[in-house]
Formats: structure tokens, C-alpha cells, sequence
């Protein structure tokens, strides 16, 4: 019966790694490349490593994989900011249907300083 859970979360865990892979190719821009592999990465290496900690029982094991998941759950979604950030900065271009750019005005390329923004302003325009 184990065996039969923790195969299920290593499909599951699969599944979501590959939705995180096909949506590098799939998405039109950095910002949504990002969000895809961030989102469906992490919750896939999390379900693989239940699938591990459910297979192999011993506490080394358990505590070795809910270390990969602390770590990853931490440390993608900081990378990804980071990483789609300096994508903006050094002028990588949006998605044409792009919504919203809140950092539109607010970055001098040239002094590399990012502004913040002025709350006397967004009264005003209330």
C-alpha cells in the first residue's frame, strides 16, 4: 500500500515537472517563463520528496528530503525574483499583452537606481 501512495506522489511530483518544463517553451516572456517554473518546480520536487519520504521510512531520509523541500520552497521563488529583476533591468523585452509593468518610471538605467515610489502621487491620483 505504500508503495502504491508513494508511486502516486512520484507521478504527481512528475507531472508537475514536466507542466514546469513545457512551460519555458510555452510562455511568451521572462516574467511568465519564471512564474511557470517557480510555481510547478517547487510544488513538483515537494511531491517527489514525499514520494521519497513515504518509500523509504528511515528518519536520515525524512529529514534529508523535508531539508530539499524547506530549501526549495525557500530558495526558488527569491531566485526567480531575482532572476526575471535582472532580466528587466538589463532590458529584456515584456509580452506584448503585458498588463501591468510597476517599474515602468521608476529605474534609471543609466545610474542603475531604482526609485520608490511616491505615495503623494498615488493620493493625487485617487
Amino acid at each position: 500500500m505504500i508503495e502504491l501512495l508513494a508511486s502516486m506522489f512520484l507521478l504527481a511530483g512528475c507531472f508537475f515537472m514536466l507542466v514546469a518544463s513545457l512551460g519555458v517553451f510555452r510562455m511568451p516572456d521572462l516574467l511568465t517563463r519564471m512564474h511557470a517554473t517557480t510555481k510547478s518546480g517547487v510544488l513538483g520536487a515537494g511531491l517527489i520528496m514525499c514520494a521519497v519520504m513515504l518509500f523509504f521510512t528511515e528518519s536520515s531520509v525524512t529529514l534529508k528530503a523535508l531539508a530539499v523541500m524547506a530549501f526549495t520552497t525557500l530558495t526558488s521563488p527569491i531566485a526567480a525574483h531575482a532572476i526575471g529583476r535582472a532580466g528587466y533591468f538589463i532590458g529584456v523585452p515584456l509580452w506584448k499583452h503585458t498588463v501591468k509593468d510597476a517599474l515602468k518610471g521608476r529605474y534609471d538605467a543609466e545610474t542603475h537606481v531604482l526609485k520608490s515610489p511616491d505615495p503623494e502621487a498615488d493620493d493625487k491620483k485617487s
